[in-house]
């Protein structure tokens, strides 16, 4: 069971996590952070780096959001005392951590992933601390520890699968014949020279998908504080509806194209297995939530969900043959891979290539890619204020008219759509239009598909 920062919000969310863990045998937990905690480890930082005064205030706001939740479910006596210290504990790590930050003035990759993982390192300790005080005998690991093994990355990170299997499996599967639940702090693992490596946004579900394959469990429920996968974003199509099933390849292209449900990678330790996957909702704990099969979802529509990423950015690359210029994309990739900078897609044409990536990473590519010039490159373009909107469905590339229903829907809302790519994936396709159309546009091919 994996509970995400939604279900572990207050004292109430985290007394819900603790009866849907209840004394379930042979139960392995993983959790993220309590909400909100990384975004405070990150404005930490921040000020860290300005100035050292700032450190007490922030640590004394952590202190004061795992004392409420402690306050609230710990009964009083030795078992309260004992989350109270473990807690402290952690903090001073945290203490060190940011006042070695203030006092260099510098901050390093490996620095930054363990001064993050103390979120998820934090939650682990107040979980099982609390289903001790209810009775249900629980001890909390730190990834590292429980056995997560990672490559060097230190913030987008890939787990090494056997190597996790091996060591994992034999430290946590003497707990589960005790009856202990193992409560292990998602997000974080350790890589190959023994430093803390981060698995990037939602990486707390990529841990436990991790974890269930290590443990070869026979289901891996992931709670959230959603309803499940839907056919689009709630908050954009007021109809959206749940589904029930989706295979591992949908799921796969609707996180990466935009929805923040699952770690686009979760799926990948459990290729292979017979591990069932359920999204599951605290809101709504008797819902059965939307499974993630292996194979096809059995589903007779060819579309399965609309999704959207508003967070992009493009960049075009002009010169006459740069298409066909040897090496010089490989050269572009390599280039900005190195800068740490992800491109999410790439399209070319015989005069363009054009790179999609994260606003934030845009103007920094830019200044990159210029040092490559060389005569070939004539003119760079920046174009911020663009969104990408994808339709996944593993039954897409099957059905004969579906990508006309989709454009068709699109421009009978008057809308210019300003670049399209299908088929690099079999069960999705994607297109970008000005940000300002997005909604309209999602709206406009949900409905043709959902009517």
């Amino acid at each position: 069971m994996k509970f995400g920062g939604g279900c572990l919000r207050d004292g109430c969310t985290f007394s819900q996590s603790c009866a849907m863990i209840g004394g379930n045998k042979r139960t392995a937990v993983v959790v993220s952070a309590v909400s909100g905690v990384t975004e405070q480890l990150l404005a930490a930082i921040e000020q860290a780096r300005r100035h050292e005064r700032n450190i007490p205030v922030v640590l004394a706001g952590l202190a004061a959001k795992h004392r409420a939740i402690i306050e609230e479910l710990c009964p009083a006596g030795r078992q309260k005392k004992k989350v109270r210290e473990a807690i402290a504990s952690q903090l001073v790590q945290v203490r060190r951590l940011l006042t070695g930050i203030a006092c260099h003035g510098d901050l390093t990759p490996a620095v930054r992933a363990r001064l993050l993982s103390y979120g998820e390192r934090l939650a682990a300790r107040l979980l099982a601390g609390i289903l001790n005080g209810r009775g249900v005998k629980a001890k909390a690991l730190d990834a590292h520890l429980a056995g997560i093994r990672t490559d060097e990355s230190f913030e987008s990170a890939s787990i090494d699968r056997e190597l996790t299997r091996k060591i994992l499996g034999a430290r946590v599967r003497p707990l589960l014949r005790k009856g202990i639940v193992p409560v292990i702090g998602g997000f974080f693992g350790r890589g190959p020279l023994g430093a803390i490596t981060l698995l990037g946004r939602n990486g707390s579900d990529y841990s436990a998908a991790a974890v269930a394959y290590a443990l070869q469990a026979n289901r891996l429920e992931i709670w959230k504080d959603v309803d499940g996968f839907m056919s689009a974003d709630p908050s954009l199509v007021a109809t959206a509806r749940r589904l029930e099933r989706i295979s591992f390849a949908e799921a796969a292209e609707l996180s990466y194209f935009g929805a923040k449900i699952l770690h686009p990678r979760t799926v990948e330790p459990l290729s292979g297995t017979k591990t069932r996957v359920f999204i599951r909702s605290l809101k709504e704990p008797e819902s059965p939530g939307s499974e993630i099969v292996a194979g096809r979802s059995g589903r007779e529509e060819a579309v399965a969900s609309i999704t959207a990423n508003k967070r992009l950015a493009n960049i075009r690359v002009h010169g006459a043959g740069i298409g066909s210029k040897p090496g010089l994309l490989s050269g572009i990739s390599s280039l900005l891979g190195n800068e740490g900078i992800n491109i999410h897609s790439v399209l070319t044409s015989q005069t363009c290539i054009n790179l999609l990536l994260d606003p934030d990473d845009g103007r920094r590519s830019m200044k990159k890619i210029r040092a490559l010039a060389n005569g070939i490159i004539k003119r760079i373009e920046f174009e911020e204020h663009i969104a990408l909107v994808g339709v996944v469905g593993d039954r897409i590339m099957e059905k004969e008219g579906i990508y006309a229903r989709i454009f068709t829907a699109v421009a009978r809302e008057k809308i210019n759509v300003e670049m399209a790519a299908a088929g690099a994936s079999p069960v999705a396709c994607y297109f970008i239009v000005k940000r300002a159309d997005l909604d309209r546009a999602v709206r406009a091919v949900h409905d043709e598909f959902f009517p």
